[in-house]
């Protein structure tokens, strides 16, 4: 994920500054530019609670690896029906990719964020009762379309403050913290209790904290976005109009799309790994499923510490030189896994895995706050995200195919071609001027 770590956001803001049209965000003047010496305590508070956002999220995101052998079990159905569940995710973050650009023409910032945390609660109390498969699937959609509206938001606000790329290292490694530690609470619920769903009590209640959070530190942007004409023709039209164009100014940029490709890849391999590495170890290791449930944690264990610990590094010595070292690393480390068959090294090597590809996504979300142009930096940034989920819903569903007839052991060959394809697709973003934050 994702975080994951993730569609169309409010326009990107440069410590409250407009850097796009008034129109699209009437939170205006709430923080300091970006120029001042250090950050005010209520641009600490928000970016504090976007931490909080991405930890809710990868609490969901890193627990549907720890579980999926235990979906198969319950709801008596073969790994290509778990293709299902990703694609109902994907469907939701593209629900947000074509809503959003117009629903920040009306909503202002703690407004969507506020939705976004809302719907992911729903979610979860569909989820904790053992709902028919359908359902249950179904929940993954409207949990996607929350963490969209609510995360994806968080991630441009935070990419405006000073210092942007060490903020975002913090957001996104919270996101890998929850991914962190769902994979133990789930796995020790699954183990204790029948009802292996009773997780996601505990997700409600990270929810609820969620959202109170975000009412209360963005309660400044709690409205919607008043009409600047009321006495003028149509401005529903008028705003969506400028919706549109912004839209297809995206489409047409090459930045985007390959930037998009990188994430595509990038989001592919991790969900792919984290989500099929315990029910491979089980069934192509013969590993036991309490001693091998934990190890999806292993993998998110090392994202986090990446992402804390390789932010800075990272950016000192070059954004480009560093990722590119890390996808090679990476390569390796997934090599010793696939090569050798031994429970122990295999967890070794999904940590270090996992701490190697920790800094890649605020990288590039650091990158493309540079690369875009500001008047589509928020949309822009919104479609990769989207891009990204395609990714992260695609790969992990094929894999499930396809080891339906093949058995899990593709799973190998599948994420080396992902980590390649990811290499090569950072190769081809646009170089930027470097800028210091």
């Amino acid at each position: 994920m994702s975080t994951v770590t993730a569609v169309q956001t409010l326009p990107v803001q440069e410590g409250d500054i407009e850097l796009v049209p008034l129109e699209q965000h009437a939170t205006l003047a709430a923080t300091p530019p970006n120029d001042e010496p250090g950050l005010s305590k209520a641009i600490i508070t928000k970016i504090v609670v976007a931490g909080v956002s991405f930890f809710f999220a990868g609490t969901n995101d890193g627990s549907l690896g720890a579980l999926t052998p235990y979906i198969l079990r319950t709801y008596h159905v073969g790994t290509e029906y778990v293709a299902l569940i990703y694609a109902s995710t994907f469907l939701g973050w593209v629900l947000v990719a074509a809503t959003n650009s117009y629903l920040v023409r009306y909503l202002q910032l703690g407004s969507i964020m506020t939705v976004g945390s809302v719907l992911q609660i729903i979610a979860h109390v569909l989820r904790f009762w053992t709902p028919p498969f359908g359902l249950y699937v179904f929940t993954f959609f409207l949990q996607a379309a929350g963490m969209s509206y609510n995360d994806t938001h968080a991630n441009t606000y935070v990419a405006s403050v000073k210092g942007a790329h060490r903020w975002l290292g913090f957001i996104h490694a919270m996101y890998a913290l929850g991914c962190l530690v769902s994979p133990f609470i789930a796995t020790a619920i699954a183990g204790r209790y029948a009802r292996w769903p009773m997780f996601y009590l505990f997700l409600v209640g990270i929810g609820v904290i969620n959202t109170v959070a975000v009412v209360v530190a963005f309660r400044d942007s709690l409205s919607t976005i008043p009409r600047s004409q009321p006495t003028e023709g149509s401005q529903s039209a008028s705003r969506s109009k400028n919706a549109s164009r912004e839209i297809v100014k995206i489409l047409k940029s090459p930045s985007v799309w390959l930037l998009a490709l990188f994430y595509f890849f990038m989001l592919g391999t991790a969900i792919t790994a984290g989500g099929w590495v315990v029910e491979y170890l089980v069934s192509a290791r013969n590993g036991k499923l309490p001693e091998v449930g934990y190890v999806s944690a292993g993998l998110w264990g090392g994202i986090f510490l990446g992402r804390v610990l390789l932010a800075e590094p990272t950016h000192q010595f070059g954004e480009r030189r560093m990722s590119m070292l890390y996808c090679v690393l990476i390569l390796g480390l997934q090599l010793v896994f696939w090569l050798v068959p031994n429970i122990i090294s295999s967890a070794v090597a999904i940590c270090l895995l996992g701490f190697f590809y920790g800094p890649l996504f605020a990288t590039g979300m650091s990158i493309a706050s540079k690369l875009f142009e500001r008047d589509i930096q928020a949309t822009a940034i919104g479609f990769v995200f989207m891009l990204a989920q395609a990714g992260g819903a695609l790969f992990p569903a094929l894999t499930g195919i396809i080891a339906s007839k093949a058995g899990l052991k593709v799973m190998q060959p599948i994420v080396v071609g992902l980590i390649v394809a990811m290499g090569v697709a950072w190769a081809l973003v646009p170089k930027v001027p470097k800028r210091d934050v």
